[in-house]
């Protein structure tokens, strides 16, 4: 049998297959991220996790692995669970309204209609209102297909008690995330139109995408001037974000892209990111704004961050 590669090249006798910890660890690295930033809102934080998680894993003895995709998740699990409760209290003194980090996508996770929804801004906000481990089992459950044996022992809890908390979230998430899915054209509508009062200063088009119960929230983390809380109502928002035409037109360039595996739009002065706006859509209309302009949040934007499930 020819020892050379389908493309005729010979393998390099220098370059060594990863050992199996390593192979396994590579293998399901996106999926690990994904559940870790699914339950953090942070992708620093989700690295971070990930760095515990192969530090963990490659001291497990892998004969006494029976799934290991399911083992990964488990110590992810448990290693983000730890950290949300670190970064709840991180949360009790941040600088106005906390949103989750925003990552920059490929085109084709917008295609991949459930991971894209279990990512969006939107959903992410409604993760938000969940307790730490309700949040937990709602990811592995709902969005990851575990099953509740598998989410019980990362959770530390009875099969019977993950039922009665999945049951929980499930309703609480249900009364809170958006109504329908979202088409692409929908969304690259709403952005559309907010690019174009950003650079023409008319904002008629995107006033009347507005619901009348449109809420606009707005991250600066104290580093750079946000909102200090939230703002709500078509008519309020729409005085706000007449303001923001008039700075952002002359000083900004604008540019859509791939967040969350949603159309949404960055905005650069003097070539930096400096704002990065997405959108939640319900039946038609804008229903939340969320900008993100703390810095520190800012670091997965310039490239893109690959997410599966």
């Amino acid at each position: 049998m020819s020892s050379e590669h389908a493309d005729g090249r010979r393998p390099d006798p220098a370059v060594k297959a990863p050992d199996p910890a390593t192979g396994a660890f590579v293998a399901h690295r996106n999926l690990l991220f994904t559940v870790a930033y699914e339950m953090l809102g942070s992708a620093v934080d989700a690295e971070d996790v990930l760095q515990e998680t192969w530090l963990r894993w490659a001291g497990v003895d892998l004969a006494t692995v029976r799934d290991q995709r399911a083992y990964l998740v488990r110590i992810t699990t448990r290693q983000a669970l730890g950290r949300l409760r670190t970064i709840g209290r991180r949360k009790e003194s941040y600088v106005g309204p906390w949103l989750p980090e925003p990552l920059l996508t490929s085109p084709d996770v917008a295609e991949q209609v459930e991971l894209a929804d279990s990512i969006s801004m939107a959903m992410m906000m409604v993760l938000e209102t969940l307790a730490p481990t309700e949040r937990a089992v709602f990811v592995l459950r709902e969005v990851f297909g575990l099953g509740y044996e598998e989410i019980a022992e990362a959770v530390d809890k009875t099969p019977v008690t993950v039922r009665q908390i999945a049951h929980r979230a499930r309703a609480h998430v249900a009364a809170r995330r958006p109504r329908g899915t979202v088409s692409a054209d929908e969304a690259r509508t709403a952005i559309a139109a907010f690019r174009r009062a950003v650079e023409t200063g008319d904002l008629q088009q995107l006033l009347d995408l507005l619901a009348p119960d449109v809420v606009a929230l707005s991250d600066g983390g104290g580093i750079k001037q946000a909102m200090p809380r939230p703002t709500v109502g078509a008519g309020p928002v729409a005085r706000l974000l007449a303001a923001g035409v008039a700075v952002w037109g002359p000083l900004g360039t604008t540019e859509p892209a791939q967040v969350n595996g949603h159309p949404a739009l960055i905005l650069r002065v003097d070539g930096e990111i400096d704002l990065v706006v997405a959108m939640r859509i319900d039946e038609g209309l804008i229903t939340g704004i969320y900008s993100v302009r703390n810095p520190e949040k800012l670091t997965h934007m310039e490239r893109e961050t690959a997410v599966s499930l």
